[in-house]
């Protein structure tokens, strides 16, 4: 059986979809692949997980019960270049050409052959590698003195640890994935932690970002607030 890249470790490979015979079916196959699953029934749990628990891959069904897989594309690729590889039973070429459009790498239709799903996510992940310059997505996010070990789930600022609660955590990876510098939107942001359902509740947001400024203490300028827009991590301060 084709394995999963040399040199990846074990990947993580997203799948977001509502049916359960599809979630055992590729959950087996995955594994024996030599990837790691994670389950996703929703398109908030998979916002979520995409955000914090940073996949290699991520395969995702368009007929999600609290939002249309069309619209999670581009919400995904708001904070993360991971390879999206769609799986739907829609087969008309115009939904192809709206999720590509929207940053999808693949599509397969469903009912789909197992070998052919498998090695297009080979062949994706090679092409993430190779446009990436390295052979495994980034265990690590640095930004400036910040350092976030995603497997680990621990930040360090200069190399002191960071205890933050896991709304805390989940908030700096959103941001730590877009790197430094870079604006992320209060909806990217809500949406990536709390869910779609959090959208506009921005409260949250000023709430949760007052935290972690005052948990970095003297460094609390390392995340910039751009007025009405989002926030951005910096890589100094």
């Amino acid at each position: 059986m084709n394995r999963a890249p040399a040199g990846l470790g074990t990947p993580r490979v997203l799948v977001v979809d509502d049916e359960p015979q599809i979630h055992r079916f590729l959950g087996q196959a995955l594994t024996a692949s030599g990837y790691e699953p994670m389950r996703a029934e929703n398109a908030t749990e998979g916002l979520h997980l995409a955000a914090t628990r940073a996949p290699a891959a991520i395969l995702l069904d368009l007929g999600l019960p609290d939002l249309d897989g069309q619209e999670v594309i581009p919400r995904l690729r708001a904070f993360t270049a991971a390879p999206i590889i769609v799986l739907s039973a829609r087969d008309g070429e115009k939904a192809k050409v709206a999720a590509l459009d929207a940053g999808a790498d693949d599509y397969v239709e469903k009912p789909f052959v197992l070998g052919e799903l498998l090695a297009r996510l080979r062949a994706a992940l090679r092409r993430a590698a190779a446009a990436a310059g390295r052979n495994a997505p980034a265990a690590v996010l640095q930004v400036g003195p910040l350092t976030v070990d995603l497997a680990a789930r621990t930040v360090t600022l200069d190399g002191s640890p960071l205890r933050l609660t896991p709304r805390e955590y989940d908030l700096l990876v959103a941001m730590a994935h877009a790197g430094a510098g870079r604006v992320v939107t209060q909806r990217q942001l809500l949406e990536a932690v709390w869910g779609p359902g959090h959208a506009e509740d921005a409260q949250y947001l000023r709430v949760y970002v007052g935290h972690l400024r005052q948990k970095l203490g003297q460094a609390a300028n390392l995340i910039r607030t751009e007025p009405g827009v989002g926030y951005r991590l910096i890589s100094s301060d």
